[in-house]
């Protein structure tokens, strides 16, 4: 079902995280929000933090509005994006050093930055039957509540998929088979699915998974094609009951301090368009593209007229520093809409621009320029264009005397 999107040329957001103020220092530590919650100097941060993130995204003019991923502790490379269920939900415990070995995590060399983060991220065993905990619930509702409450544009809510963390929990009980972690994956989905279903009943439209592990098993390991298939059916078990909710898949190639996680030249969407756009119970796909392969959207073109879901491209990169102008990403959007029907295309960023490297000001420009590139090709297309309140001349903070052509 379409909500955030539906009826929208052109729709803009970011993908979810977002660079924290520089006051916002307090920490959930594993402990429910509600517990946090009585703390009235946490309270006032937590709401203060959300209040300025929505007005930031606000300002640039997006469509759907995320929540920043602030209620995730401010971690090494953004680890409590995996932490947040896993400290919640029980027959998980523990902090230990990954001691598995996955094709999917490549062995980093001493050195470089990504042997820092991988090497200094904790996970917790497994040391029972995982399933919410009502002593520790992950409370989505409450997090959305506290954050839509504060706008009157749609936010989404995003989470890691259950699926996407499976691979660096290692099983300390009979409950699962190290070998054949079949049972442990759908397990971690159905625990994910009951907080889905709750944040939907609260009354959250728009939800996005993210990193299911579907795009990395068909690029890495093509040829395991029966898990792959088992992948589609957790990934569908766990949006199930969500038929009223945009439900959105996040898709990208590493993002722990604005790093990327695998060597471009490896990584690859083609093998997983036909499972993304066919056979998931997902309405949006979002993928790379301003720091991707844009070769690649020429794999869309036999999907152009048929294509159910939409996707949204990332159109500036979290990558990089340098914020892209609205004509580099107009001109990204013409390269789109050569494969893609404008009315299947969302803009978006490449992934997220808060888990560790990037500051609020080149985070909120670059949404700018999402808003502004979109509606450079929704005047050529002749539809209505979205006000960018940070464009408007008339409330520039201050104003240079001379100011630059656009294009220097």
């Amino acid at each position: 079902m379409f909500t955030a999107t539906k009826d929208v040329m052109l729709p803009t957001t970011v993908t979810g995280s977002w660079p924290r103020p520089r006051w916002y220092d307090a920490r959930l530590e594993g402990r429910p929000l509600s517990t946090r919650m009585k703390d009235v100097v946490f309270r006032e941060q937590l709401t203060d933090a959300l209040a300025a993130l929505l007005t930031d995204q606000e300002r640039a003019g997006l469509d759907i509005l995320t929540h920043g991923d602030y209620f995730h502790d401010e971690d090494l490379g953004g680890h409590a994006w995996h932490r947040y269920p896993l400290e919640r939900w029980s027959g998980l415990s523990g902090d230990y050093r990954f001691s598995g070995d996955d094709a999917t995590i490549p062995p980093y060399r001493p050195g470089s930055i990504l042997h820092e983060i991988f090497s200094g991220w904790r996970w917790p065993r497994v040391v029972g039957k995982i399933e919410p905990s009502e002593e520790s619930p992950l409370e989505y509702a409450k997090i959305w509540r506290l954050a839509q409450g504060r706008t009157g544009k749609p936010v989404r809510f995003g989470t890691v998929s259950a699926q996407g963390v499976h691979q660096l929990l290692t099983p300390g009980t009979g409950e699962y088979d190290e070998d054949d972690r079949r049972q442990l994956i759908w397990d971690l989905a159905t625990a994910m699915n009951a907080e889905l279903r709750e944040l939907a009943a609260a009354g959250c439209k728009v939800i996005q998974l993210e990193e299911p592990l579907l795009h990395f098993m068909a690029c890495f390991k093509p040829e395991e094609t029966e898990f792959i298939d088992f992948l589609v059916d957790a990934f569908n078990h766990e949006v199930e009951g969500l038929e009223d909710v945009e439900v959105w898949v996040h898709t990208c190639w590493g993002n722990p301090n604005m790093q990327r996680g695998y060597p471009k030249e490896d990584t690859s969407y083609v093998n997983s368009i036909e499972i993304h756009l066919e056979r998931l119970n997902a309405d949006v796909w979002t993928i790379e593209l301003a720091d991707g392969k844009p070769e690649e959207l020429e794999h869309f073109q036999p999907y152009k007229d048929r294509m159910k879901t939409k996707l949204a491209v990332g159109v500036v990169s979290h990558r990089a520093l340098q914020v892209e102008t609205p004509e580099e990403v107009a001109d990204l959007v013409r390269d789109a809409m050569r494969y893609i029907s404008p009315e299947n295309l969302v803009l978006s960023s490449d992934c997220g621009f808060g888990r560790q490297g990037c500051d609020r000001l080149i985070a909120l420009y670059k949404a700018v320029a999402i808003a502004q590139g979109a509606n450079i090709i929704r005047r050529e297309l002749g539809v209505d264009e979205s006000y960018v309140p940070a464009a408007d001349p008339a409330l520039q903070i201050d104003h240079l005397a001379n100011p630059m052509p656009l294009e220097l």
